[in-house]
């Protein structure tokens, strides 16, 4: 495979086996976080920009953007707050984007508002999820994350997410839309409710660019939610990912994990498969 290609208007940046290893920054997300939640909805958009030139600066290539703040219509109010932040991050700073939400309508806002191509996070094996963003994937010619993820939650057998990957690849290309548009994201559930799932993503991981040849992705902080010292745990479970074949993760360019990141970009060496 060449690699999935996401641009900004005047950057590229190649996800694949034999590029870099790519940190695409999550801190652009208010769950949690009063200060940038009131941020969004005063309309100021400061810290916002203050996160996304932040995490620039200490080395994400690719910048998620999410704006998921408690409101009493979250899917009428969503999509136009998306589009804005997009536009504000775009009016200074030139990295790719990630355009992150739950609902159909805002990602397609954040995705009309995005210059380049700009990546869409995310689609999953749930029937309105399928046939609402892949035309949209395939209309604006974006590339997606994928996720291990069906009607009935993540589940627990690896065999069952592996299939629900294929089956998104499957659809995506009824659409048109190439192998290498995909990233597939296994779902690393948090090792405080499933202490073995670790293991599971690890193997799906190098199952997953093995056998169907496609980037893979995971959100990081999902492994130690709920934990009390959550960064060695992170960097532990970072450094197996990229053995086993991880092409790019969602985490903190901020963190402790970044050395981990920096230093499997350094090698640049092709990630080993997990036999």
């Amino acid at each position: 495979m060449s690699g999935t290609i996401v641009a900004s208007r005047s950057r590229e940046v190649v996800i694949g086996f034999d590029q870099p290893f790519r940190v695409i920054g999550e801190r652009i997300n208010p769950t949690g976080r009063r200060r940038l939640t009131d941020d969004l909805l005063s309309g100021s958009f400061a810290q916002v920009l203050a996160e996304a030139s932040a995490q620039a600066r200490a080395g994400a290539e690719i910048l998620d953007v999410n704006v998921g703040v408690a409101s009493p219509d979250p899917e009428t109010t969503e999509p136009p707050l998306l589009a804005r932040a997009v536009e504000a991050i775009q009016s200074a700073l030139d990295p790719p984007l990630a355009i992150d939400s739950r609902f159909p309508r805002a990602i397609e806002a954040g995705l009309a508002a995005a210059r380049g191509r700009p990546l869409l996070n995310s689609v999953s094996g749930e029937e309105d999820s399928l046939e609402r963003l892949l035309p949209l994937a395939a209309k604006l010619g974006v590339p997606v994350i994928a996720l291990c993820r069906d009607a009935a939650g993540v589940p627990a057998d690896p065999d069952a997410r592996f299939e629900i990957a294929r089956h998104i690849i499957a659809r995506a290309a009824d659409h048109g839309i190439a192998r290498d548009d995909i990233i597939v994201d296994p779902l690393a559930m948090p090792a405080s409710v499933a202490g073995t799932d670790a293991g599971t993503v690890l193997r799906l991981i190098a199952r997953l660019g093995r056998e169907l040849q496609v980037n893979t992705v995971v959100g990081l902080s999902n492994i130690s939610f709920g934990l009390a010292d959550r960064a060695p745990l992170n960097a532990a479970f970072l450094k197996s990912a990229i053995a086993a074949g991880l092409t790019a993760a969602i985490m903190d360019p901020l963190g402790a994990e970044m050395a981990v990141a920096r230093a499997a970009r350094r090698s640049g060496a092709r990630r080993p498969e997990m036999r």
